[in-house]
């Protein structure tokens, strides 16, 4: 069984439209496909449950792109989660136990509500944190880590250890402002 990285995926495309809204970059599904390393169809594929539930719109034209559909702060991670996760459980019970003992006769019932109280206490630390919190820790960790690769290897290299996304200018040596994706 492989695992679900929709959720993941589309909590760093909503990060990345959020950082690009912050810092005045154009983002595209093919800038968020490049910048996250993943099939363009699949990142498509969950741009229609979030730009749905209002997370995101897509605008056509000169400077067309995505954008958050509602301010960042409006927007919880339990939101994303429900968006692209389609009621998915996260521990689904076995279905085709055979009830020959106590356990495999009671197991289903039992397992049913330790995985619904499971569900329930992380939909509610998802509730917790919204984009706006998200990507100021974000931010915040990634200053974090370019003060370490300073300190380890000196300004000159630090800065070129998050390097530009395919088809983005080459960073300014004075200033440079982190692409959509980077981390």
């Amino acid at each position: 069984m492989s695992a679900d990285v929709r959720f993941p995926t589309a909590l760093q495309m909503v990060l990345s439209v959020a950082l690009a809204d912050h810092d005045g970059f154009r983002c595209t599904s093919q800038i968020l496909a490049d910048g996250l390393g993943s099939n363009p169809s699949f990142i498509r594929k969950l741009l229609i449950p979030l730009t749905s539930e209002g997370m995101l719109v897509a605008a056509s034209g000169k400077g067309g792109g995505l954008h958050l559909g509602r301010p960042a702060s409006e927007i919880s991670l339990r939101d994303i989660y429900l968006a692209v996760t389609e009621q998915k459980k996260v521990l689904p019970a076995r279905q085709d136990i055979p009830g020959r003992c106590r356990i495999s006769a009671n197991i289903g019932e039992f397992f049913g509500a330790v995985a619904d109280e499971a569900e329930t206490a992380m939909l509610d630390a998802l509730a917790q944190r919204d984009v706006a919190d998200s990507l100021a820790e974000v931010l915040r960790l990634d200053e974090v880590r370019v003060g370490r690769a300073t300190r380890d290897v000196g300004p000159a290299v630090a800065a070129q250890t998050s390097p530009p996304l395919k088809g983005s200018p080459e960073p300014s040596p004075v200033r440079s402002k982190r692409r959509v994706g980077q981390a």
